[in-house]
């Protein structure tokens, strides 16, 4: 199978996990008599949903980078696509617990942090999975890059994993809201390149004719 469909299929289950995160703002305001101080006072909200839909986007970009090395899906890279679309399109779940409980008890607080890393590390397994299969089967999906290229790279890009178990400990045992930061600070990281790119093995070197 060509990687097109993969990809179409990838890009609605994204569109839906990162529009449902919007419904999420929506009773805000809608109760009791509406001022600043009221849109003020829901900025867990605000929070939650500005963390959850960057993870998302940003997971977004990097699927499609990892498609990027694959000229063809064999079913084994179509499952583990599905397991990980699986785990994405949950985010907006942990997303309402965070913004209803960041600001009450802490134990309810953690409870729904933790929520969120485990979701975090759900997704983070699946993209690494994902990355190891291409990286360790390149003939059968007609990666574009040589093999010890695209292992090279794996540590870069599989680091989050052990970052969100971090975060999630935190969040339990410390602070949920610094736990949620580094779920935040992760998205960032995952925002510069982490994977080799394609085009750079296409392009002559200096001495090339």
């Amino acid at each position: 199978m060509t990687t097109g469909r993969v990809e179409a299929f990838s890009d609605g289950v994204f569109a839906v996990a990162i529009t449902v995160l919007v419904f999420g703002l929506l009773p805000i305001g809608t109760h009791g008599t509406l001022n600043a101080k009221l849109l003020l006072h829901a900025w867990p909200q605000y929070f939650a949903y500005v963390v959850s839909f960057l993870s998302i986007g940003i997971m977004w970009m990097n699927h499609h980078t990892i498609m990027a090395h694959v000229a063809r899906v064999d079913r084994p890279l179509l499952v583990l696509n599905l397991l990980l679309l699986m785990a994405v399109v949950a985010v907006p779940f942990p997303t309402a617990l965070v913004a209803e409980h960041l600001t009450g008890s802490s134990k309810a607080a953690a409870t729904a942090t933790v929520t969120y890393g485990l979701v975090m590390i759900a997704i983070s397994a699946g993209f690494a999975a994902l990355w190891v299969y291409v990286a360790t089967h390149p003939a059968a999906v007609g990666a574009a890059l040589p093999p010890e290229a695209l292992r090279d790279s794996i540590p870069g890009f599989t680091l989050g994993g052990a970052v969100y178990v971090g975060g999630t400990l935190i969040a339990a045992l410390v602070s949920a809201l610094a736990g949620l930061i580094i779920f935040g600070a992760l998205a960032v990281y995952y925002l510069f390149e982490h994977l080799p790119s394609p085009a750079d093995e296409a392009e002559p070197g200096p001495t090339d004719g």
